[in-house]
C-alpha cells in the first residue's frame, strides 16, 4: 500500500506555478481539419434531411461552399438531395455500406473474409443457443433479464447485433468481390 503522507515527490512551494498562456489554444488543436473534412464528418452524423444552413454552420463554413461540397458529395452518391424548399441533405446509407463492403475487400483475401465469417457465425451460434432465439430482436429483454441483469443481457444483445451486421458485411465482401484469374480491380 502505497503511503499518501509521503511528500517527497511532491513539487517544491517555492517552484514556478505553469505559465498557461504558453500552451496551445485549445480551439487551435482541432483547426487541423480542411472545410472538406469538416463537411464530411457533418455528413456522415446527417440522419434526416438537414438544410444547408444547419451543415454549413455545423462544419464551420460559409452555406455556399457548403452548398458546393454538398452538390459534390450528391454525384458521388454520398448523400441525397432533396429539392424542395429549401434544399436539404440527408446521408446515403446505402454508399457507406458499398464503401464498408470495399474496405473489407482492400484489406483482406477471400480466404480471411471466410475465416472472419466462419468466427462470426459461430458467434452468432452461441448467442442464438444463449438466448433460444434465431435472432436478437426476437429476445425480450425483460425475459432474458431473469438469469442476469438488464444491463449484462442488454450487452450481449448488443453484441449480437453487432455480429449480425458483421456477419451481412462480411457475407457481401464475399460474394463476387473477387474476380477469377487475377485481383486487378477497377477503380470507379
Amino acid at each position: 500500500m502505497r503511503d499518501l503522507t509521503n511528500t517527497s515527490n511532491a513539487p517544491d512551494s517555492a517552484s514556478e506555478p505553469p505559465d498557461f498562456d504558453t500552451w496551445d489554444d485549445p480551439e487551435e488543436l482541432f483547426q487541423g481539419q480542411s472545410t472538406k473534412e469538416r463537411l464530411m464528418d457533418v455528413v456522415i452524423q446527417l440522419r434526416e434531411p438537414t438544410k444547408v444552413s444547419v451543415v454549413a454552420e455545423q462544419a464551420d463554413c460559409d452555406p455556399e461552399t457548403a452548398r458546393h461540397y454538398l452538390d459534390w458529395f450528391t454525384d458521388l452518391g454520398l448523400v441525397h438531395k432533396h429539392s424542395d424548399r429549401p434544399t436539404r441533405y440527408e446521408r446515403n446509407d446505402s454508399y457507406l455500406r458499398w464503401r464498408r463492403v470495399e474496405k473489407i475487400r482492400e484489406r483482406y483475401s477471400e480466404e480471411e473474409i471466410v475465416e472472419e465469417l466462419r468466427d462470426v457465425m459461430d458467434g452468432i451460434r452461441e448467442f442464438q443457443d444463449q438466448f433460444g432465439a434465431a435472432a436478437p430482436g426476437e429476445v425480450s429483454l425483460k425475459e432474458a433479464s431473469r438469469d442476469s441483469t438488464i444491463e449484462e443481457s442488454w450487452d450481449a444483445l448488443s453484441k449480437w447485433k453487432t455480429l449480425e451486421r458483421r456477419a451481412e458485411l462480411l457475407d457481401e465482401a464475399r460474394r463476387d468481390s473477387f474476380p477469377s484469374g487475377g485481383v486487378d480491380r477497377i477503380n470507379a
